[in-house]
């Protein structure tokens, strides 16, 4: 097994059993004990798990949501060259939803006013944002989530669904060919998911740190929604394009 099929395994496994023992992973993947620790030692390196006694657990919840101001600084190149791609696809006079992500955030300074563009969003920094461009702007009303600054909640759902949209702008955190699209509140999923059922196109900004992810709040299936992404490995690539329409960007 390739070393980046093994460590896909051992993500898979703890993301959804919280732990894994090196004796599993020697098991399952046919490899030798001191392979599966240099395994660990570099997900470890790169933030994905925690080292423990005879294997590692999983640093995150799938509960857990970064506050916005952590998220921001997180990725910021892959998601200017995302954001560019997702505005790419806007038209003149389109009427647009952009939520309240970080990678939607970077996607207002792409803007053209002259567009005549129409925006809804559950953004509150993002309505501030677009309003000082001059793009015309409605906030949807209903509870103001703290960490993300995002309005959520019965309110927000019911408003959402008086307007009808040529495209919406989502942010995701998980990506999974089997769970699909997923947040980690269930309330932030709902509003997302009431705004792709009324637009007419759906596009989903995800670097590639969100593929193989699953968060706790289903959004809906991979087929709903463009997923725009940053340069995705072959093997990725091949096993989310039969999925959902994906559009790289290959120069980020």
């Amino acid at each position: 097994m390739l070393t980046e099929e093994r460590q896909q395994y051992i993500l898979n496994t703890i993301r959804f059993k919280g732990i894994i023992k090196i004796k599993d992973i020697c098991s399952k993947t046919n490899c030798s004990e001191s392979t599966a620790r240099r395994d660990l030692q570099q997900l470890e390196e790169q933030g994905e798990l925690l080292r423990v006694h005879g294997g590692a657990k999983y640093m995150n919840s799938l509960q857990e949501e970064p506050a916005m101001n952590d998220k921001v600084t997180r990725n910021v190149d892959a998601k200017d060259h995302i954001a560019q791609q997702a505005v790419a696809n806007i038209q003149v006079d389109d009427v647009i939803y952009l939520d309240a992500g970080t990678s939607t955030l970077a996607m207002i300074h792409h803007l053209n006013p002259g567009y005549n563009l129409r925006v809804v969003t559950n953004g509150v920094v993002h309505a501030s944002a677009l309003a000082d461009m001059g793009i015309k702007t409605y906030l949807l009303g209903g509870n103001l989530k703290d960490t993300t600054k995002a309005v959520i909640g019965p309110e927000a759902v019911k408003s959402l669904q008086e307007y009808r949209f040529n495209k919406v702008f989502l942010g995701i955190n998980g990506v999974h060919p089997k769970f699909g699209l997923t947040t980690p509140d269930p309330d932030e999923a709902i509003v997302k998911k009431t705004a792709i059922d009324q637009s007419e196109e759906s596009f989903i900004l995800a670097d590639n740190t969100k593929f193989d992810h699953v968060s706790f709040a289903r959004v809906g299936d991979l087929s709903s929604a463009t997923i725009v992404t940053d340069q995705l490995t072959p093997s990725v690539a091949a096993q989310y394009q039969p999925l959902t329409t994906i559009q790289e960007v290959t120069n980020s």
